[in-house]
């Protein structure tokens, strides 16, 4: 992961640029820097994954169809001011799939590079195609760019929001970029989240790609949904392997993360470096880990963590989150915890997960979806937000370990094809949710079958049931019946509804006072659909849970 800022306009000190930027020092620890474009200015923290040299720092600069490397015109070693023959600057987040070819391109109309990072061809692309270059990536991204020659900011993220970015206002009427709301909260009012599959020029919001939209249904037979299915994620994973630092897997012993790793260990000469994490007393997914791993011969560790351990990361964890919302803070306890191990134990800096899956597919719920439109509706509606949950999560418990996160059920390919799959098809109508996800993997024996079809149990309660009853005890432990009523008459928005909820909520005021609509609402079920209405994210409630937790 790296970090971006990108104030766009004037009226704004270096230090105070840089003072925002360092709020996410762990996103990008190797190095950073500021150009002051003379209209504003553009921050990077950089955790090198690609392209490992000097040249592969941010931001890049472009002029006269040449990379421009940084020149005598700086202040010190990380303020830089705009060489005077620079048209076009650039700093961004991002992992850009396929950009040898890019590259090859571009050099054979006349560009040059200096580096081997991959977001090095980006200033190239725009001034090639200009806000056209968006449609064309296969990436995920959050970047900046100042275009001297007219004078103006854009911005923009990827169409699922793998990367995060979020943006406000100044007092002076100024639009300010960054990864994280931590890095705006000194330098705007209100905070929102950068909405994905969009860019921003001359003050508006364009959408360039919606990943929730399905232009033509696909009514392949089965067989041959689920060929494409399995051609798809084995290409995700594939790209997702290139890199020039170590890549690990988180490894919960559930399916996707499990297909992931399977299909990766086939494509790699040296032994997976696989991560699970499990609490001390009741943990569920360990078992499931070990048995994945065994199959597939990777060397895999484990982290074991107390109840102590839970309620100590409590507080750091909705700090990197900027989250109040209940399944994310405790699917993040594990994820947090389990990447701050690696951090500190190995020299991986690349993690691949398996997040994205359930949007499509389906979650527990979803089998109670009525009918195969409002299945769709649902997948839509998570898509569009999966931003703010779990994919968030990822990107926080990773980043503020240094770490960058991968994700292949994300990639562009596999999302759009599965999402036009026919919804009956997706519908779980065959005794066991995901079928089409488990079908196309069937033949390949990647994973053992015991794992392929088994039951999903919810990440937080994977990691240990005790997990979420520590977190509710504690809650309950700090809150008496009458100062519950009392503190949440506080808040308008997402009112909470629980004491836990409650406890999340007064954590992240602390850190984020006023901020809490960076989050639509509470993740939950869909409280309309029969068997859906439950006061608690967690499948463990439903009624169809069954063997998920054991």
């Amino acid at each position: 992961m790296c970090s971006i800022i990108g104030y766009c306009g004037e009226g704004a000190a270096a230090e105070e640029i840089a003072e925002a930027l360092s709020k996410t020092d762990s996103r990008g620890p190797d190095a950073s820097r500021i150009l002051d474009t003379g209209k504003g200015w553009l921050g990077f923290n950089r955790l090198s994954i690609m392209g490992l040299t000097e040249e592969g720092m941010q931001p890049f600069m472009y002029g006269n169809n040449n990379t421009l490397a940084y020149n005598d015109q700086k202040d010190n070693e990380k303020l830089y001011k705009l060489p005077k023959d620079c048209e076009t600057a650039i700093v961004c987040n991002g992992e850009i799939y396929g950009f040898r070819k890019l590259k090859k391109d571009l050099s054979q109309k006349g560009y040059s590079f200096i580096s081997d990072s991959d977001c090095e061809i980006l200033p190239a692309l725009y001034r090639e195609y200009g806000t056209d270059m968006f449609e064309k990536l296969d990436a995920e991204y959050a970047l900046v760019i100042y275009d001297r020659i007219n004078d103006s900011y854009i911005a923009a993220r990827d169409p699922i929001g793998i990367r995060p970015l979020y943006y406000g206002i100044s007092s002076k009427g100024v639009y300010c970029f960054a990864s994280e709301p931590k890095n705006l909260l000194k330098l705007v009012g209100k905070i929102y989240p950068f909405p994905p599959g969009h860019y921003f020029k001359d003050n508006k919001f364009i959408k360039y790609r919606d990943m929730s939209e399905v232009s033509k249904v696909i009514e392949d037979d089965l067989e041959k949904v689920c060929e494409n299915i399995h051609d798809l994620l084995v290409k995700g994973v594939e790209k997702r392997l290139d890199s020039d630092t170590p890549v690990g897997f988180l490894l919960s012993g559930g399916l996707d993360s499990s297909l992931v790793c399977g299909i990766a260990s086939k494509m790699t000469d040296k032994a997976l470096k696989t991560y699970a994490i499990g609490m001390d007393v009741d943990a569920i997914d360990l078992k499931y880990a070990k048995e994945v791993a065994e199959y597939i011969g990777s060397e895999h560790h484990e982290v074991i963590i107390s109840r102590e351990d839970v309620i100590k990361a409590l507080p750091l964890v909705i700090k990197a989150l900027g989250s109040y919302d209940i399944t994310t803070i405790r699917a993040s306890i594990g994820m947090y915890l389990v990447c701050k191990a690696i951090h500190e134990e190995s020299d991986i800096r690349v993690i691949m997960t398996g997040e994205i899956s359930d949007e499509i597919f389906g979650y527990k719920y979803t089998d109670f979806a009525p009918n195969p439109e409002e299945f769709q509706k649902e997948a839509k509606k998570r898509i569009k937000e999966i931003h703010m949950y779990d994919v968030l999560r990822a990107d926080r418990c990773i980043s503020v370990n240094s770490l960058e996160a991968r994700v292949p059920f994300g990639d562009l390919d596999f999302v759009d094809y599965c999402m036009a799959i026919d919804p009956a098809k997706k519908m779980n109508k065959y005794g066991k949710g995901k079928y089409l996800l488990r079908h196309a993997f069937e033949k390949d024996k990647l994973i053992p079958d015991s794992i392929l079809w088994r039951e999903k149990a919810a990440f937080s309660d994977a990691v240990g049931h005790s997990l979420k009853d520590d977190l509710a005890e504690y809650a309950e432990e700090r809150y008496s019946d009458e100062e519950f009523l009392k503190g949440v008459e506080k808040y308008e928005h997402a009112k909470p509804f629980t004491k836990e909820s409650l406890l999340y909520r007064d954590i992240f005021e602390e850190f984020y006072p006023g901020q809490s609509e960076m989050v639509k609402d509470f993740w939950m079920p869909n409280k309309n659909w029969e068997g859906c209405n439950v006061n608690d994210p967690s499948a463990r409630v439903l009624s169809n849970y069954g063997d998920s937790g054991c």
